[in-house]
């Protein structure tokens, strides 16, 4: 028994020290990297007197850079470069660029626990076996967050023109800016595309004023700037300007109007207590097997609900047949295509993420965020369900056309 608990000791302080080792390898690996790199710019070690020599050695210097380790202590070496005109520049390392203090690992560490919806302080507490005593400020995550811009800056503008888009669904994320002193609530136009091979796509995002139809145009339009051809369906909303974009937009284009909007709406015009039997009789219409079981639920919904309350059967009527173009597509699909809950998703994921950080200060800021858990997969948007008879939709619009 006692041998065995001396072991267990042993065991123990071999793990402390474990750890010691691992970090002394680190920093010994970092400072020999930077060496070598040194010595391949001036085409000679120290002490070395070579004629191809393009430069010397100028003592040494420190360095603090946290890494997965916690904070390294680098003893780096210093140079100077000979210039081709004359004269000398100083050695600048590529493998610890200047004024770096986070090695790359851990800023993409502090971006994805920014993504998740951490706030500084929850950041730091996530990441303290990472950064130990290494500072971490609000305008360092603030600088880190920062690089997230330029994958938006090259997403937002790049070219559509490669993409077959077989869906499209269009719909606005609300979104609270802090702007000129107060909070106001902001929608961000949002597309998702869904390609030939069933994946969905986040296209893109802006934020307007309001949505209205000319800001619906203006969005279209862009999409198409950037080379996005007709798809075959937008699954949209209400909006009565989004749906006239739409139309002038791309007139071969079918559009279905999503169901959960439009039970909604109904559901604004019926007293609470029918609520119940407005959404039974609202359901034999969404998920009839098929479009002619899906009309004479219509009809009976509207015979009935026009003598009882009026309202919700005109609200059902102004939908018209594009409340029931889903049942065009194949059946695998309808669950999907019926609504635009993948935006609605989307929203909620977004809300959920950013709920402890109020209001945003600024537009971009916002969008760029919203882009950024959907580029990383925080967000996630699985494929299309029935996305193996996509082939079977393209080639059917292909014979019509």
């Amino acid at each position: 028994m006692e041998k065995r608990t001396r072991n267990l000791r042993l065991i123990g302080r071999d793990e402390v020290s474990l750890g010691e080792l691992i970090h002394r390898a680190v920093r010994k690996t970092i400072e020999q990297a930077v060496d070598e790199e040194l010595r391949a710019v001036l085409g000679a070690g120290p002490y070395e007197r070579l004629p191809e020599r393009s430069g010397y050695r100028n003592g040494d210097k420190t360095r603090r850079l946290t890494g997965p380790t916690g904070p390294v202590e680098l003893t780096l070496p210093r140079g100077r470069l000979a210039k081709d005109n004359g004269g000398t520049e100083e050695f600048r390392s590529t493998v610890v660029p200047r004024y770096q203090r986070r090695m790359r690992e851990i800023n993409e560490a502090v971006a994805g626990v920014y993504l998740a919806g951490g706030n500084t302080r929850r950041i730091r507490g996530a990441l303290r076996p990472l950064l130990k005593n290494a500072p971490l400020s609000k305008s360092a995550v603030s600088r880190i967050v920062s690089t997230l811009r330029g994958d938006w800056e090259t997403w937002r503008t790049q070219s559509l023109a490669d993409l077959n888009v077989v869906y499209l669904y269009l719909d606005a994320i609300a979104l609270k800016v802090r702007s000129a002193g107060r909070v106001n609530g902001l929608p961000v136009l949002a597309a998702v595309a869904v390609l030939a091979d069933g994946t969905k796509r986040l296209v893109s995002l802006e934020v307007c004023g309001s949505e209205s139809g000319d800001a619906w145009e203006g969005f279209l339009q862009g999409l198409i700037a950037r080379g996005l051809k007709a798809p075959r369906l937008c699954i949209i909303d209400g909006n009565a300007g989004l749906h006239r974009a739409i139309t002038l937009a791309w007139r071969t284009t079918k559009i279905q109007r999503c169901a959960v909007h439009k039970l909604r709406n109904i559901l604004r015009k019926v007293p609470q207590r029918a609520h119940d039997e407005v959404v039974a009789d609202f359901h034999l219409i969404v998920y009839a097997s098929g479009l002619d079981p899906a009309r004479v639920a219509r009809d009976a919904f509207v015979k009935k609900w026009s003598k009882r309350c009026s309202g919700a059967a005109d609200s059902l009527n102004e939908a018209g047949d594009e409340l029931l173009t889903f049942y065009s597509f194949p059946k695998e699909q309808w669950k999907t295509i019926r609504t635009t809950n993948v935006i609605e998703r989307i929203n909620e994921e977004f809300r959920r993420r950013v709920k402890t950080q109020g209001s945003f200060p600024s537009e971009d800021c916002a969008v760029v965020l919203l882009y950024s858990l959907v580029a990383s997969g925080q967000i996630n948007l699985r494929r299309l369900d029935g996305y193996e008879k996509i082939v079977d939709v393209i080639t059917q619009e292909d014979q019509a056309a």
